[in-house]
C-alpha cells in the first residue's frame, strides 16, 4: 500500500519502538516524568524559547495557545483557510469564546498589509468590535500546498501584530518543513513569536504528541488550561521517547521527502487531466488539480486499484502528503497509477 493519505499516517520504526519501550517514566501531571521535561527542555532551546509543555495533539496544542492568550469575547487573526479555522472543530469559539477575523491568502502566505486591515480594536468603535488579540501563522500553510511564510513576511507580520497590541502564534504543525525547506535556523523562524506548536507525529514520524512553546510564564498558564482540557497525561514519557527520537533522526530526513512530492507533482502535472501549481509545491505536499470533469472520488477509487491512496480537499482537488515511508519505487509506482488513469 502506498498511502499518500497524510503524513500522519506514519508508524513508529523499530528504532522508535526501542527507545519508547526503554524510556524513564514518572508522572507527568506531577512535573517528574524526566523524559517528557527532557523533550520540552530540547525543544524549547532549538526554539529559543524559556519553556515547553507536551500534548496530545496539535489541535490541543492550538487550543490552549487561544485559550492562554485570549479572553472570552476577544478574536483572532489568521488565514482564511487555516488549520485553526477549518479543521478544529470551532474550538476557538468553543473553548475560548473568541470570534474570528479571516485573512485571504496567496498559496496559502498572509499578507501583511492584510493581516493590519484584519486587526479589530473595541476601543473608539462605541464598543461595537471585538479586541483583537491573538494573529495566528500556520507555517508550513497546509491549504497552501505545503507552502513556507518567508522570514520578512513572518517578522513583518510579527511587528504588525505586537504594535497592535496583539499576540502572536505560529501553528507550526509542519515547521520542522518549513525549516529544512527554508534553510533557516529553527530559532530565528519562530523569533516573533509568543507562542509555537510544534508537531512530532507529523513528518517527524512519532504516534503522537505536539508540544507548546512559550516563556515561563505563558506555558505556566498554558498548564492550568492543558488540564482543564483534560491533556494532563501520567506516565507520559513513553509518547516523549519517541518524540526525542523523532528530533534526533528525522529531521534532515524531510529533503527526501520534499523532492518526492515535487517529482510527483511534475510527472502528474505532465499528464493529460490533471494539473499542479508546481510553484506551490514547497515541501512534501502536491496539491493536484482535476481538470476533465471526473470526481475526486473517482479518481480516488481508481489510484486505489493501483493501491495508491489520496484524499480529496474539495470537489476538484486531491492532495498528495510524501513522509517517512514514501520511498522513490512508491513514486515511481505513483506516478505510473495516474498516468494509467489519465485523460484518454
Amino acid at each position: 500500500m502506498i498511502d499518500l493519505r497524510s503524513d500522519t499516517v506514519t508508524q513508529p520504526s523499530a528504532s522508535m519502538r526501542s527507545a519508547i519501550a526503554a524510556a524513564e517514566v514518572g508522572d507527568d501531571v506531577l512535573g517528574d516524568d524526566p523524559t517528557v521535561n527532557e523533550l520540552q527542555s530540547r525543544l524549547a532551546t532549538m526554539l529559543g524559547k524559556q519553556a515547553g509543555l507536551f500534548v496530545p495533539s496539535g489541535t490541543m496544542s492550538n487550543a490552549v495557545a487561544i485559550r492562554t492568550h485570549t479572553s472570552p469575547g476577544d478574536e483572532i487573526i489568521t488565514a482564511a483557510d487555516s488549520h485553526v479555522y477549518l479543521y478544529e472543530g470551532g474550538g476557538y469559539a468553543a473553548l475560548s469564546g473568541c470570534s474570528i477575523a479571516l485573512v485571504p491568502t496567496d498559496r496559502g502566505i498572509m499578507a501583511p498589509e492584510d493581516v493590519e486591515q484584519a486587526i479589530r480594536k473595541a476601543s473608539g468603535s462605541l464598543s461595537h468590535f471585538p479586541d483583537g488579540s491573538l494573529v495566528c501563522v500556520e507555517n508550513t500553510a497546509n491549504r497552501g500546498g505545503g507552502t513556507v511564510y518567508p522570514q520578512p513576511v513572518l517578522d513583518r507580520i510579527s511587528e504588525i501584530a505586537h504594535d497592535s497590541g496583539c499576540s502572536t502564534h505560529l501553528d507550526g504543525a509542519r515547521m520542522f518543513n518549513a525549516v529544512v525547506a527554508s534553510g533557516s535556523d529553527p530559532a530565528r523562524l519562530a523569533s516573533g513569536y509568543d507562542s509555537i506548536s510544534i508537531c512530532l507525529s507529523k513528518g517527524l514520524g512519532a504516534p503522537v504528541g505536539s508540544v507548546l512553546l512559550g516563556s515561563e510564564e505563558f506555558i505556566a498558564s498554558a498548564h492550568r488550561w492543558r488540564k482543564l482540557f483534560g491533556g494532563g497525561m501520567r506516565q507520559a514519557g513513553v509518547l516523549a521517547a519517541a518524540g526525542l527520537f523523532a528530533l534526533e533522526n528525522n529531521i534532515e530526513r524531510l529533503a527526501d521527502d520534499h523532492a518526492r512530492a515535487l517529482r510527483l507533482a511534475e510527472a502528474v502535472s505532465a499528464l493529460d487531466g490533471f494539473s499542479v501549481d508546481l510553484d506551490g509545491v514547497q515541501t512534501n505536499m502536491a496539491y493536484i488539480g482535476i481538470e476533465d470533469g471526473r470526481s475526486p472520488q473517482e479518481i480516488i477509487d481508481r489510484l486505489a486499484s493501483h493501491d495508491v491512496h489520496l484524499l480529496s480537499v474539495d470537489e476538484h482537488t486531491l492532495r498528495a502528503v510524501t513522509h517517512l515511508h514514501v520511498d522513490d519505487g512508491d513514486i515511481d509506482a505513483s506516478i505510473a497509477a495516474f498516468s494509467s488513469i489519465q485523460t484518454p
